[in-house]
């Protein structure tokens, strides 16, 4: 691997993990409705466990209600007890074959915790940023050490490599500040 491709993986997979960041972040409940929250729900389809999305149609209703549409009606049991199940601490009701699953208003005190569960999600985030940046710096000194670098090369790719992790690192802040906004917005 040269030094072009070093910097390339360290930013595929720092952009990797500030993705990640954003779908751990989508699951985190603001009180307000989100289709997104039932992404992680699995229900079980005929033996095997299978996400929602793949077995209903979910969609808004209001701002604090999501409706799911089994496309099967004998499997809307199924899918509402998939939901109460959850550790989402949601409760479905359904109406014919549609479930109508209410958002309950979040207290002070849950939203708090929420805003620490989002930080916490965040310093993970960043501290595997941190740990892509460490292992390219390593294999640049492996580098150079085998002579397949010198050491003004391996000085600059380092400090590219920097330059790209305060940027994620700079995204991972402005996404936990936009959704600690968002939980703690009435």
């Amino acid at each position: 691997m040269n030094i072009p491709e070093v910097k390339k993986n360290a930013e595929t997979k720092m952009s990797k993990s500030v993705d990640s960041l954003k779908a751990d972040l989508a699951k985190v409940r603001t009180g307000r409705a989100n289709p997104g929250i039932l992404d992680h729900v699995e229900v079980d389809y005929y033996g095997s466990p299978t996400p929602i999305n793949q077995v209903a149609n979910i969609s808004l209703i209001d701002g604090r209600t999501i409706s799911v549409q089994p496309w099967e009606k004998k499997m809307v049991n199924a899918v509402e007890k998939a939901i109460r199940d959850s550790d989402l601490g949601l409760n479905p009701s359904s109406v014919g074959d549609i479930i109508r699953v209410p958002m309950p208003p979040l207290t002070e005190e849950r939203r708090k915790e929420m805003v620490k569960l989002v930080k916490t999600e965040g310093e993970d985030a960043k501290i595997a940023v941190r740990n892509i940046r460490r292992d390219a710096n390593e294999y640049l000194k492996k580098m150079v050490k085998d002579k397949a670098c010198s050491e003004d090369e391996e000085r600059r790719a380092q400090d590219d490599i920097q330059k790209l992790t305060d940027k994620y690192v700079k995204q991972i802040d402005g996404l936990l500040a936009e959704k600690e906004k968002e939980v703690m917005t009435v």
